[in-house]
């Protein structure tokens, strides 16, 4: 059985640039029409799909299953969906943790959220100087609620409220 034990949160300021090791780009899109159930995402990263079956357990702990599928075939999903995100992922190593930020594209620019995997619920997080507010649990900020409502269309939309906090 696969876990995912995720924290995510909103970023003050850009120090985090200093820890990054590696960026991609990603683009994925959602064949699920609601939270409430099974989460289906497919992924593209480069030239490589990945599929994703998704379900919330508890608290910030979720089911995750992925699966690498044929590029032909991840074309032909991705060109039929409509609820689609586009991302950069930097990955960053800070204190021995390694962190992800997203960076978002498009209609959910200028978003930014870390996040950060952990083995279990319990364990002591440090966060470093340029987490803001958690979000863990906020189902507007989750990638599949971004598709659905853009970060552009919210009505509060003023980071700055987080940026200087």
């Amino acid at each position: 059985m696969a876990l995912e034990i995720e924290r995510r949160f909103l970023i003050k300021n850009d120090s985090w640039k200093k820890f990054i090791t590696k960026k991609i780009c990603i683009e994925q899109g959602y064949l699920s029409e609601s939270l409430d159930n099974w989460i289906i995402r497919i992924r593209r990263t480069g030239k490589e799909y990945k599929i994703a079956l998704k379900k919330h357990i508890e608290s910030f702990t979720n089911f995750e299953f992925e699966y690498y599928i044929p590029q032909k075939d991840g074309k032909t999903i991705m060109s039929n969906l409509t609820n689609t995100i586009k991302k950069e992922r930097f990955f960053l190593d800070v204190e021995k943790k390694f962190w992800i930020i997203d960076r978002f594209k498009e209609d959910n620019y200028p978003l930014e959220i870390a996040e950060i995997e952990l083995p279990n619920e319990e364990e002591n997080l440090y966060l470093p100087s340029f987490i803001s507010k958690e979000i863990t649990g906020l189902k507007n900020y989750t990638n599949f609620g971004l598709t659905n409502k853009p970060f552009s269309k919210w009505e509060d939309k003023n980071l700055t409220t987080f940026k200087n906090n």
